[in-house]
């Protein structure tokens, strides 16, 4: 119940913080700042690499929820005898 209260209170956060930052940029004045071609460059890097670490992020935490899957089902095949194969060969004999 504790858990809930805390959410509904970060949710209440979400409308002001997005309130004050349109307020914020709707009111900036312009800069008039010069921005080289390898700033550009330098700015799609950055960009391309956050979205790199994110990607690696979500694969790693995908693969440890996917494993807590796979050992639930082992658990439930333990002491069942492995599936036969259609080749003798392919179990790995010379």
């Amino acid at each position: 119940m504790a858990c809930q209260v805390n959410y509904m209170k970060n949710m209440r956060k979400y409308p002001i913080l997005l309130t004050a930052a349109v307020a914020l940029t709707g009111f900036a004045s312009p800069a008039y700042a010069y921005l080289d071609p390898s700033t550009g460059s330098m700015i799609i890097s950055a960009v391309l690499g956050v979205l790199a670490t994110v990607g690696l992020a979500l694969k790693t935490y995908w693969y440890k929820l996917k494993s807590v899957f796979r050992r639930g089902d082992a658990r439930r095949n333990v002491g069942t005898k492995p599936a036969e194969t259609a080749d003798p060969g392919s179990a790995g004999e010379p």
